[in-house]
């Protein structure tokens, strides 16, 4: 039988944190989590967009628990504040769903001198769950999702001499490389969740083609270049709806036998139900994972461990 939202358990008491939660993706994971009893915190850029995202999901579920927190992942100052105001309120978190990101847009630089897209899609989560572990190692049974793309095959690892791409920019080779950088996240955290001994898992997903603004924002971004364009169309033609993109990131959140390590996935590749599937040798280089861990906490300026809780 093909996993569906009908499978998701009792989600009463457990508290969810999902990134760009005002729209795509992460507007349907946070619905579903809502629907079934979680407290979640919906953490966007956008709040006025976040303000219309919430009241959508009480049209569906009047007595859902939601909480807005600003949070821009492109500025390392914007990622402090707002975990400082998530861990006032919830000492205990038990799910981080890394969902936001940027797709194929032309070269910017953010407030820190980042690279956009490694900024969004890997920086930002890398510093928020940073400051958020210790709330997540708290609960009896957290889970840190990221999420990837079937981009992530043209990108390569992170270059720790230039990983910003400073004259050597494409759109797609950063974002490829930015969904890289997720795999590598969450393999290497899982590891350091086995070798802490602590009751926790971090699991990478691929959404498939599903039908979000990632495309359109591409588009705007780029000034419609061409293969954003085509892409957008094809997405619009082709494309799953955002609720069955949301269902690789809902399966690794709740499934009680979702696996450490994983990858979850459509089972067509970009279509169809979520299932396991294997990851290539490529994004189980460990050089890599613990080159991207160094490089990681030396742009952000933050130190990421993972210890057991007194």
């Amino acid at each position: 039988m093909a996993w569906t939202t009908a499978d998701i358990p009792d989600q009463s008491g457990r508290v969810a944190v999902v990134t760009g939660a005002n729209g795509g993706l992460g507007l349907e994971v946070a619905r579903a989590l809502a629907a079934r009893g979680a407290q979640v915190v919906m953490a966007a850029r956008d709040q006025a967009k976040a303000e219309a995202a919430r009241a959508s999901i009480r049209d569906d579920v009047p007595d859902a628990r939601l909480e807005l927190r600003p949070l821009d992942l492109g500025s390392q100052a914007s990622v402090r504040k707002a975990a400082a105001a998530i861990l006032a309120d919830h000492p205990r978190i038990d799910l981080l769903v890394n969902n936001a990101g940027v797709m194929g847009i032309s070269e910017r630089r953010t407030e820190d001198g980042f690279e956009m897209q490694l900024a969004v899609n890997h920086l930002g989560h890398f510093a928020l769950t940073a400051q958020l572990i210790e709330a997540l190692l708290r609960s009896g049974d957290a889970r840190v999702v990221s999420v990837t793309s079937t981009g992530r095959h043209t990108g390569g690892p992170l270059d720790p001499a230039n990983p910003h791409l400073v004259g050597s920019y494409e759109p797609w080779r950063a974002y490829g490389r930015s969904k890289m950088a997720n795999v590598h996240f969450a393999l290497e955290l899982e590891r350091r969740f086995r070798a802490a001994d602590v009751p926790a898992r971090s699991i990478v997903v691929h959404p498939g083609f599903a039908n979000t603004d990632l495309q359109a924002r591409s588009v705007r971004e780029t000034g419609g270049g061409r293969s954003q364009r085509f892409f957008h169309a094809a997405v619009r033609r082709f494309g799953m709806t955002p609720a069955q993109g949301a269902l690789p990131l809902l399966r690794a959140a709740t499934d009680p036998g979702a696996v450490g390590g994983a990858l979850y996935t459509p089972r067509w590749v970009n279509w169809g139900p979520p299932v396991r599937r294997p990851l290539f040798r490529r994004a189980r280089d460990r050089d890599a994972m613990a080159t991207l861990w160094a490089v990681s906490e030396r742009e952000t300026g933050v130190t990421f461990e993972v210890e057991a809780p007194a």
